[in-house]
């Protein structure tokens, strides 16, 4: 597959596809699917969305964390494949994803919540021109809480303890590890529309060793919501996805329409890109980038309230229509959170 094609044309190239407008989801691995529902729920307080399985493998929970309406942009998605090997950081994997919070107060607020609660976490710092707490999940998924400034994007879930202005809202920046970013660069900018707007120097995460070069880029009107950063480390082995690590990034997309030119533009530039595929919540089109890390573009509608009402999200097991028949069968197979 040849990935080195370019049009050196964005603006142009973009007319029919429209622009991508920001990150849908990203998608991550657990082993410890009861664990998992727990840290993002209580530790975290975001709210359990959908409660579904993995279509492509039945056995598995697919479990989605977002914002109090499940607004697109807001979730965090977790496969749960108990034997899963460990992921190992590195080139071609992601290295962290961004938590949006409303202010530098309410990390303040989390710094404290995560000290007490036995997470481990950074100090607050300034990445990205971005007061930025990083954290570590129980089975070292790296995070970034991200200062939005009151970015109106995203609702906060207003759990049990902890005070909706202090809530995660939805997700920031995506930063995915790279030996060299000039492929990958060109692909954000020349196939995907996107700019760049920043370099910085970061840790990336407690556990990293280092600092490295970072370079942020954004969707054409996109806010730390619609950014994806490479982290320049050159001679880092290569790393590989696993349980703690990040599956794949799912960008937006408004419609069904622009969906389909986003598949023909990937296409025409020289990329495998899988048929559009009905995920019932949200249609997708998934293709490997030059960073080696698994993109998806993912339609806005229909929605998490598709078959549940906003009030009543992620109670019960959700399963798409054309799975409804096999529900005994599925059930059988998943162990109950």
């Amino acid at each position: 597959m040849d990935t080195t094609t370019t049009l050196h044309d964005p603006q142009q190239a973009t007319t029919d596809a429209g622009t991508l407008t920001g990150l849908h989801h990203v998608t991550a691995i657990t082993a410890t699917a009861a664990e998992n529902v727990r840290f993002y729920t209580r530790t975290l307080g975001m709210r359990l969305t959908k409660k579904t399985v993995n279509q492509d493998d039945v056995s598995a929970y697919h479990l989605f964390y977002g914002d109090a309406v499940a607004t697109p942009g807001s979730e965090l998605t977790f496969f749960d494949w108990a034997h899963a090997a460990p992921r190992h950081r590195g080139p071609g994997t992601v290295a962290s994803t961004g938590l949006r919070v409303a202010s530098e107060q309410a990390l303040e607020w989390w710094a404290r919540r995560l000290t007490s609660t036995g997470v481990a976490h950074g100090d607050i710092i300034e990445e990205n021109d971005r007061a930025t707490l990083h954290v570590l999940d129980p089975e070292g998924q790296s995070l970034v809480l991200v200062d939005d400034r009151g970015l109106a994007h995203g609702t906060a879930w207003r759990a049990e303890d902890i005070l909706a202005e202090h809530g995660v809202k939805g997700l920031g920046p995506v930063t995915i590890e790279v030996a060299d970013p000039r492929r990958m660069s060109a692909f954000l900018v020349d196939v995907l529309g996107f700019r760049q707007v920043n370099e910085y120097a970061a840790r990336t995460s407690p556990d990293a060793a280092g600092e490295a070069r970072v370079l942020a880029f954004a969707t054409a009107a996109g806010d730390v919501d619609a950014q994806v950063h490479l982290s320049v480390r050159a001679e880092a082995p290569r790393g590989r996805f696993g349980r703690g690590g990040v599956h794949h990034v799912a960008l937006r997309t408004p419609t069904d329409a622009t969906q389909v030119a986003w598949r023909e533009r990937l296409a025409d530039a020289g990329f495998q890109v899988t048929p559009v595929i009905d995920r019932f919540y949200f249609h997708s089109i998934y293709f490997m980038t030059p960073s080696g890390v698994l993109f998806e573009i993912a339609t806005d509608g229909p929605g998490m309230t598709a078959d549940e009402p906003v009030e009543r999200l992620g109670e019960r097991l959700s399963l798409p229509p054309f799975l409804e028949g096999r529900r005994s069968e599925i059930e059988k197979e998943l162990t109950p959170l």
